[in-house]
């Protein structure tokens, strides 16, 4: 299994697109297996066309064509969002925590934590040992408050193009 490329752009960094390309990802928001043909005919463009765009969009980053799995349908039954309190680059921290297996994302943020990390861990002792031997270990970080997830009420991937 491949892991999907990160793309290491900014917030600051826009791709443009036009309507074509903001329909071409609206509809594989609604189906990523959306044959080109078929697709094709959603956004009026051949199948040729089409496929090329697509390629195109996966290339700059504006879209991964992934599956998205349920954690907890696949055994994992511990989520959790950690926020880091750091000293020195917060960047090469940031690229420390991005190397654990463990991490689905980490953010760069403002306000009472340096950075945000959210983990999905088999159980509570996964997530003492991802804490105790892989997070805390690096020197940098000072300081972690680890925010258990209960139940997750909402989790959507159609934020759309606007």
């Amino acid at each position: 299994m491949t892991t999907p490329k990160r793309s290491k752009k900014t917030l600051e960094t826009v791709i443009v697109t036009d309507d074509t390309d903001k329909a071409i990802v609206a509809a594989l928001q609604e189906d990523g297996r959306l044959p080109y043909t078929r697709l094709g005919q959603v956004v009026g463009l051949s199948e040729a066309a089409v496929r090329q765009r697509v390629q195109r969009l996966i290339d700059t980053g504006v879209v991964q064509i992934v599956a998205v799995t349920d954690p907890l349908t696949l055994g994992f039954r511990r989520m959790a969002m950690i926020g880091l309190k750091v000293d020195g680059d917060l960047r090469e921290v940031a690229a420390k925590i991005g190397l654990i297996p463990e991490v689905s994302y980490v953010v760069v943020t403002s306000g009472s934590f340096d950075l945000l990390m959210e983990v999905v861990c088999e159980d509570d002792d996964h997530l003492l040992n991802l804490l105790n031997d892989k997070v805390r270990t690096i020197p940098e970080i000072r300081n972690t408050e680890t925010f258990t997830y209960l139940r997750l009420f909402k989790q959507i991937f159609d934020w759309g193009t606007r």
